[in-house]
């Protein structure tokens, strides 16, 4: 198998012994190594392959203006613009294959930017005091990015730091063997969804765009995957969205923190990437089922999903609110739009004789969208559920519609 070779990335004035124990991990396991200064104070004891000066001549600018900046969040956010910029151009020239970087909270800070420089399926790693933390914005961690406790790396180099970065070592030089990176082919469409209980459309959606020469991609709207669904759409990665899981908007706006952020259901739109939309999971709110409930919202009809995540269903106030913002996103869309209105329910739990069954309350959404909406955005509405095959059918009448006009691209088959 050919060599991979990694870009470790680290303080080197700092961190030389942790940098040079993940080089000799590397190695030891036939892979080879490039290192990256990203200190700015401080010389290293060794030459790295890459400089501070090379870091900070990536973006434009020297190590000595750096420090001068006189600020430590300054400098550092100088000095993570060279080290993203120098490591997308050593991986655009084939240089390296993966990358891996540690630090505390500097350190991550600086690791997110040169991580996010990196497409999809390229490895990347990051060894981090503060990883899982609450410090680290969700929208700046990268859909593939894999983060590791460096337990006991404060200080000095142990046995349990050691422990620590030579799994990570391991993990990365194996990911840059093994990984499959996404290769032209198949336009890819993009589509969200709750899980494959609360919403089944995906089920016969899939192999319908199959035949038609699309390869489908579904992400899970807990938070995370709305974050990465937006991430690729803003990247132009998908022919169409089929946007059809929308409480991470809901989540949003009523504070939760199992949201996707501002930014949900606006990236596609941006770009002008033809988008299919529908308020499935719209009428709830998803909150971790181990936290103590939110004082106004402990009374609400609640459905425990498991012992992470459970949702509580809207007030007619709050699904008003909830229609006008969605309003006012996909009204902002540079692209096709069509926006489905399912009246008989948008997730499963809503079914007549189910916990959530509400439709009075659900019909008051529909009709504020119908309201708001701009008249770029088509409304359509369905007497169905989400989950009923008639909705799949719609969904692929307009698709084919859209392919038919070249809005889409035609399929490969």
């Amino acid at each position: 198998m050919e060599k991979k070779t990694i870009l470790i990335i680290g303080t080197a004035d700092t961190k030389s012994d942790e940098l040079l124990f993940m080089k000799s991990c590397i190695e030891a396991q036939n892979g080879d190594v490039k290192i990256m200064d990203v200190g700015v104070l401080g010389d290293p004891p060794f030459t790295p392959d890459y400089s501070k000066h090379d870091v900070a001549k990536c973006a434009n600018t020297t190590n000595k203006d750096i420090i001068a900046l006189g600020d430590e969040n300054q400098a550092m956010t100088k000095t993570a613009e060279g080290a993203s910029i120098l490591t997308r151009k050593l991986y655009d020239e084939g240089i390296i294959d993966g990358m891996i970087a540690l630090g505390g909270s500097m350190g991550t800070d600086l690791a997110l930017d040169t991580a996010a420089s990196l497409p999809i399926g390229v490895p990347k790693y990051v060894v981090s005091t503060i990883a899982f933390s609450h410090l680290i914005p969700p929208e700046r961690i990268s859909p593939d990015l894999t983060m590791m406790l460096w337990s006991g790396g404060l200080y000095g180099i142990n046995k349990i730091c050691k422990a620590v970065l030579s799994q990570a070592c391991g993990a990365v030089l194996g990911a840059a063997k093994s990984t499959q990176k996404p290769h032209e082919g198949k336009p890819l469409i993009g589509m969200s969804s709750l899980g494959k209980t609360a919403l089944k459309y995906m089920v016969h959606l899939k192999p319908e765009l199959e035949k038609r020469g699309y390869e489908l991609v579904v992400f899970h709207t807990t938070g995370q995957g709305g974050r990465a669904l937006e991430w690729l759409a803003k990247r132009e990665r998908f022919a169409a969205v089929l946007d059809f899981s929308l409480q991470e908007v809901v989540n949003d706006i009523f504070e939760s923190v199992v949201t996707s952020g501002s930014n949900r259901l606006v990236r596609a739109g941006e770009v002008g990437v033809p988008q299919i939309i529908a308020p499935g999971s719209i009428n709830i709110i998803d909150l971790p089922t181990w936290q103590k409930p939110i004082k106004r919202l402990k009374d609400r009809p609640r459905h425990v999903h498991n012992r992470l995540i459970s949702s509580v269903t809207l007030s007619v106030k709050e699904l008003k609110k909830a229609a006008k913002h969605i309003s006012k996103k996909v009204s902002n869309s540079k692209g096709p739009i069509k926006f489905i209105l399912p009246r008989k329910g948008v997730l499963e739990w809503d079914r007549e004789g189910n916990e959530l069954h509400d439709p009075k309350t659900l019909n008051v959404f529909f009709d504020e969208i119908k309201s708001n909406v701009k008249p770029n955005v088509d409304v359509i509405e369905l007497d169905c559920h989400i989950n009923d095959i008639e909705f799949v059918n719609k969904v692929l009448d307009i698709f084919d519609e859209w392919v038919k006009q070249g809005i889409i691209v035609k399929g490969i088959q």
